[in-house]
């Protein structure tokens, strides 16, 4: 296979990065990953270490960029810049740390894009939109947020990070792509990260209680990781690609107690269902437009929930089978960090 260039991924060791290391390396590109694995599993790398053309280097990007890197600038093509993490659980763990991993890190690599004059792809969020007023949401929307409540520190954090993403952009001092993405899920999420699909999913094979915050009947689109990453790579890859934010999601809308009804089916579980209050700030309704990604991309995604959550389901089952009885039991965090999804 012809080498197409090398792509460094920060965040390369997440949920969404492996998926992302994995297919750039199917497509020819030699991959560096960047992670501090705070938050990253490293059995999301074991199919990758032994892979012609994989490096993977532990650094945080809120510190200087390390030597294997900058060394290499010149030869970069591309950087993906995944590193956050997207669980509020565990970003609002260290809020202070996810504040500064989006605006130093993506400063950091910014600069990097520039002198190495690769193209950049920052990774935002539904979460700029807050608790929204528009449905779906469209790119032009500017959002409900609430700048001071616990989710700040990563709503802010990425709205700061576009902001500083397409400065760059707009001043030539790199080629930009913004991506905001809606909830994904698949093989590969941490099964202890306290997001909406592994909370049911392992609740459910565990034949513990099922905690649904609210009344279950808050909204979210679902996207499965191979279609996100598809869309990701195409953006990264389009060549007529405004100073413009693209939302990358499932425009398939679904309650949590739908969610709920099919997790429960494909699990076979009698599993009682424990509603907690909604956590604050945590948004009614979350549902993508997606017509800029159809005309820049020719993007739509392709796999069903009902496909995508029976993947899911296997693919926990394993995990947890491995891990033993109970193996994993909360989040990895202490306080009240809590989310439904």
């Amino acid at each position: 296979m012809t080498n197409r260039g090398v792509a460094l991924v920060a965040g390369g060791a997440g949920f969404i990065g492996s998926h992302l290391c994995a297919a750039l390396l199917d497509q020819g590109w030699e991959v560096l990953c960047l992670d501090n694995l705070l938050t990253a599993r490293p059995g999301n790398l074991r199919a990758l270490k032994g892979r012609p053309g994989f490096t993977f280097l532990r650094a945080d990007v809120t510190e200087p960029l390390p030597r294997d890197v900058m060394g290499r600038a010149k030869e970069i093509d591309r950087i993906y810049n995944l590193a956050c993490a997207a669980s509020p659980p565990l970003y609002q763990a260290d809020p202070e740390h996810t504040m500064l991993t989006n605006v130093i890190g993506t400063s950091g690599l910014l600069r990097l894009a520039e002198q190495a004059n690769a193209r950049f792809l920052l990774t935002s969020t539904s979460e700029v939109y807050g608790d929204p007023e528009q449905h779906p949401q469209r790119e032009d929307y500017r959002g409900w947020v609430n700048c001071t409540g616990p989710r700040a520190c990563y709503d802010e954090g990425k709205r700061a990070a576009e902001a500083i993403a397409f400065d760059f952009g707009r001043m030539r001092r790199a080629e930009v792509r913004v991506a905001r993405i809606f909830n994904t899920y698949g093989p590969h999420m941490d099964p202890g990260d306290g997001r909406v699909v592994s909370n049911l999913i392992c609740q459910a094979l565990e034949g513990r209680e099922v905690t649904i915050y609210g009344d279950g009947s808050q909204t979210r689109s679902f996207c499965y990781v191979s279609d996100l990453v598809e869309g990701l790579i195409r953006l990264m890859e389009a060549t007529d690609v405004a100073l413009t934010p693209v939302n990358l999601g499932n425009p398939e809308e679904f309650t949590i107690g739908e969610l709920w009804d099919r997790v429960r089916f494909l699990t076979e579980s009698k599993a009682k269902a424990v509603y907690l209050p909604l956590p604050v700030d945590d948004p009614r309704r979350r549902r993508p437009d997606i017509g800029r990604a159809r005309a820049l991309l020719g993007w739509l995604p392709q796999v069903p929930l009902a496909q995508g959550l029976a993947a899911t389901v296997e693919w926990f089952d394993g995990e947890l089978r491995a891990a033993g009885p109970l193996g994993v039991s909360s989040p990895r965090v202490t306080g009240d960090a809590r989310l439904s999804a």
